[in-house]
């Protein structure tokens, strides 16, 4: 007997077939798509917890401060960065950020005693996370766990470490024999063309005399980036004006209507230290921890005083009257390089190497179109390269001896 098949149950069979294989397919779906938003968001956080560490490390330069420094840079500089597709903030809090004197050691957000701490570390949690796909599964399975909650989680601990490459403000040091104390005060004169004489150079990393524009833009950025430490070689500047007005913003002094971040970022605390007359030292004056003690308080520029008041000159400008702990950061505590100034006067074009590069402290702003006697004072506060330097720079990590940059450890 022949046997004969329905068309309509084969038809039947394989709209079951494929539903089944859409279902399993629409599973896969949901999970690359879910668990893809995931991976996203945790690369995302994970930059932010880099940018923080990095920001956080840069700070810890043994002083009282530094913790507080440290934790504000970091979360401020970590929650720049947005996750969940760029649609909110990172969300790093203070509590976020510890501190420790060992890689692997105890962290802390309140580490003690502050002058050990060596290592940042952010870590953030990103709760609540609704699955997309996988939950809309589990409403029409009944299954709860395809639409419950998920977290991801970010880590990242940095320090300073020497460099390869760093960034240095445009100011050579005279060389000295036997070299400069910690806390002793260094003179330059100032002339009515910004030029400066001396103990102190204008100089021109890129050695094509850029001239005025270059050098005040240099002053009021980070300084000049991608130098290779000791290796690194300056020529004398072309036309000197503004440099004055420039080097002054850093004290929070803008010309004009000027003011941050465009016109140039002032530091912490633009309170400042001048001598009318040459010191006699030793004793050096070593105002370095009287400055720490006024940026913590955010303390501003005492204002256009007379010199034979407080010693201070007049200076051309306005004193910014905003926060300084709003748009403030590190930006008279600097690398400068040393140079020998005695071949650097004699140079007719061409370029010098350097000796090194030391951490300095700025003391007072610059008083633009004075006479050959304004002085120019900076505090020695030790070579860039050593271990116990509050210098810390921008620059490629790797170096032998270079000045301290933060770099990423885990």
């Amino acid at each position: 007997m022949k046997v004969h098949t329905s068309g309509h149950r084969q038809s039947g069979a394989m709209i079951i077939t494929v539903a089944l294989a859409l279902l399993f397919l629409l599973g896969f779906m949901g999970i690359a798509l879910d668990f893809g938003h995931l991976f996203v968001v945790k690369t995302e956080l994970q930059t932010a917890m880099d940018s923080c560490a990095l920001a956080a490390a840069q700070e810890l330069d043994r002083a009282d401060d530094a913790l507080t420094r440290a934790t504000n840079a970091g979360t401020i500089s970590g929650n720049l960065n947005k996750i969940n597709f760029q649609g909110e903030t990172a969300g790093i809090v203070a509590a976020d950020i510890t501190f420790s004197d060992t890689l692997t050691g105890s962290y802390s957000h309140t580490f003690t005693p502050v002058a050990n701490a060596k290592y940042a570390k952010c870590m953030r949690t990103k709760s609540g996370m609704l699955p997309w796909l996988l939950q809309t599964m589990g409403a029409a399975s009944g299954n709860a766990a395809l639409g419950a909650t998920q977290s991801v989680a970010a880590l990242a601990v940095a320090s300073r470490a020497p460099s390869q490459t760093n960034c240095a403000i445009p100011v050579g040091l005279c060389r000295k024999a036997p070299i400069y104390q910690p806390g002793e005060w260094l003179a330059g004169a100032v002339g009515s063309n910004d030029a400066v004489t001396g103990q102190f150079r204008w100089l021109d990393f890129t050695a094509n005399g850029g001239g005025a524009k270059e050098l005040k833009d240099v002053l009021k950025g980070e300084g000049q980036c991608a130098l290779p430490g000791s290796n690194t070689v300056a020529g004398k500047p072309g036309n000197n004006g503004s440099a004055a007005f420039a080097y002054n913003t850093r004290f929070g002094i803008f010309q004009g209507s000027g003011g941050p971040p465009t016109d140039g970022i002032p530091d912490l605390t633009g309170y400042a230290w001048y001598s009318n007359t040459t010191l006699a030292q030793p004793p050096y004056p070593n105002k370095y921890p009287q400055f720490l003690a006024k940026r913590a308080i955010n303390a501003p520029y005492q204002g256009e005083t007379p010199p034979d008041t407080t010693g201070l000159p007049k200076i051309g400008g306005k004193t910014y009257s905003g926060s300084l702990s709003a748009v403030g950061a590190d930006r008279r505590i600097v690398v400068a390089p040393v140079i020998n100034c005695e071949d650097f006067d004699k140079l007719a074009g061409g370029t010098l190497k350097i000796d090194s590069m030391a951490c300095i402290l700025l003391l007072h702003p610059i008083k633009g179109g004075a006479g050959p006697g304004q002085k120019m004072w900076v505090e020695y506060l030790g070579q860039a390269d050593s271990p116990t330097s509050p210098c810390s720079t921008i620059g490629l990590v790797g170096g032998l001896g270079g000045p301290f940059v933060p770099a990423l450890v885990q």
